[in-house]
């Protein structure tokens, strides 16, 4: 009887133990992420257990590749998307709210910014070429043409003021070709205020949205000019130390504009069932840490070095008498002492190898300027006629009733204008003498001294900017042209004779002086005659 029980016993235990065997098979299989285990076969609980198949594992999931790097813009592009943003982008909402064709003229400014943008970013990317392509400036000069096109188009309409402020006002993105950028676009601002000021004056108190618009053009190139001040006090720089062709950095920066720039997406998720991320990669050969970047504001190292004492002027040399300034006058002359060896044989240490910040250049007078070369070319509808100086034969423009004229930089220049064109615009001239027969709008003159102008036929209008000494000779047929000076001095107006018999032509003088005074809290204006 007991051997039974001891028998029962035995059989029991063997069971026990093949069950545990089974389970610890599940275990391993669900462990290492095999595939799902089938319903196991009945057990010979009488005999030995039996021994599971091996099975094989499951390949590990695959990485996602990593996402494409994609390089920040430099600061420069950074706060010039800023302005953009924000300024302009403002006085776009604004020219929405007064309608057409205000709002389509604001919409060519943004284009013109964004142009200027891409002009930037290449001067980062590539070396000053001897010549710049055309295809640097195509972008900006169509957005500046469609601006002056969208005014000259609206002349009747009662919004010409406005028109012709945004008009004069973005011949300041011209910036970058100036020796004093932030000066220049402030002076351009003034040719804005001249129409820009009278908009506030017809609408302060009747229409908010008009007065705010003209201020919000205003704002751009008051940031323009805090913008230039940060980046470019001295002009504008080029890349010139490692910097690639001019055309490939186009390229390069166009290829990333219509990629849109941003930054790269996220990865996509892990296939399901691939398990959590992938590990992180192992640690660098030998076990250390990789080495943290330097910040530059870490303090203990300047107690480290005030901690020397005396010693922390033991790396110092001393400087010979032939390197001292105020014994060699002809060192004064130049802005750095030359590096040299010590006298030890070996190179100074990074100390002695320091030198004083070199003092900022004024910028060369215009007459020190490399000159550029004289310009004569029809582009679209438009000509230019750049930097002449003196020239022997007279400059004659063949225009068209749809051509306008643009005039700058030219000194003791005469330019004659044969036929009816549209406009012509004079800026930046000393010295010019013009021609012209008949235009179907005007003549703008801005900050050209010595200036002479003669109209045989018939002018609308003339303005004059910061003009020092000009003469306009009218004809019969011009005589009803309007005038119109801001910060002028000596212009005179020369009309023909009243009567046929008569020799002399007179010359009227254009009034200077304002005199002002205040009536019933009224500003009351009157010219102040010219005696003699």
């Amino acid at each position: 009887m007991a051997t039974n029980h001891m028998n029962s016993f035995t059989t029991l235990i063997k069971r026990l133990e093949a069950a545990t065997s089974r389970l610890e098979d599940m275990a391993s299989s669900l462990e290492g992420g095999s595939n799902p285990i089938t319903p196991a076969t009945d057990v010979n609980v009488a005999g030995p257990p039996q021994e599971s198949a091996p099975k094989a594992a499951s390949p590990a999931p695959t990485p996602p590749p990593p996402p494409p790097v994609v390089e920040p813009p430099p600061r420069q592009i950074e706060d010039f998307d800023a302005l953009i943003d924000k300024e302009v982008k403002n006085f776009v909402e604004l020219s929405n709210k007064i309608g057409e064709p205000v709002a389509e003229q604001s919409k060519a400014i943004l284009r013109a910014f964004k142009a200027e943008r891409t002009y930037l970013y290449v001067t980062l990317k590539a070396k000053k070429p001897d010549q710049q392509p055309p295809e640097l400036l195509t972008d900006l000069r169509k957005a500046s043409d469609e601006i002056n096109n969208i005014r000259e188009a609206n002349r009747p309409s009662p919004l010409f003021n406005h028109l012709s402020a945004v008009a004069e006002g973005v011949m300041a993105l011209g910036w970058f070709f100036e020796a004093r950028p932030a000066e220049f676009v402030r002076e351009s601002l003034a040719g804005a205020e001249f129409y820009g000021n009278r908009v506030l004056k017809e609408y302060k108190g009747k229409d908010d949205t008009h007065v705010t618009y003209i201020q919000a053009y205003y704002q751009i190139f008051k940031s323009l000019v805090t913008y230039i001040k940060e980046h470019y006090p001295m002009g504008l720089t080029w890349n010139n130390r490692d910097g690639v062709d001019v055309m490939e950095a186009l390229k390069q920066v166009r290829s990333s504009s219509s990629t849109g720039g941003g930054p790269p997406p996220p990865p996509p998720p892990p296939p399901g069932g691939a398990g959590g991320p992938p590990p992180p990669p192992p640690p660098p050969a030998g076990g250390a840490p990789p080495p943290k970047a330097s910040t530059g504001g870490d303090i203990s190292a300047v107690f480290d070095q005030l901690n020397q004492g005396s010693a922390i002027t033991s790396n110092l040399r001393k400087v010979d008498k032939s390197e001292m300034t105020h014994k060699n006058p002809s060192l004064r002359a130049g802005s750095l002492v030359p590096d040299r060896a010590n006298s030890s044989g070996s190179s100074p240490s990074p100390t002695s190898r320091a030198k004083s910040p070199v003092p900022s250049k004024k910028p060369k007078p215009e007459s020190m300027r490399a000159k550029k070369p004289a310009r004569k070319q029809l582009d679209g509808n438009k000509w230019y006629i750049e930097h002449y100086d003196s020239p022997t034969d007279i400059i004659e423009i063949p225009a068209q009733l749809s051509h306008s004229i643009l005039i700058s930089h030219c000194n003791k220049t005469i330019v004659k204008i044969n036929g009816k064109a549209n406009a012509v615009s004079i800026d930046n001239c000393s010295g010019l003498s013009i021609i012209v027969d008949s235009l179907v709008s005007s003549v703008d003159v801005i900050k050209s001294p010595k200036f002479a102008l003669q109209i045989d036929g018939v002018v609308p209008t003339v303005l004059l900017d910061q003009v020092d000494g000009a003469s306009i000779y009218l004809s019969e047929a011009s005589l009803n042209t309007e005038m119109f000076s801001s910060k002028c001095s000596n212009v005179n107006i020369i009309v023909p004779p009243k009567e046929a018999t008569d020799d002399d032509s007179k010359e009227v003088p254009v009034p200077e002086q304002i005199r002002t005074v205040i009536q019933n809290g009224v500003a009351v204006s009157e010219i102040v005659e010219h005696a003699g």
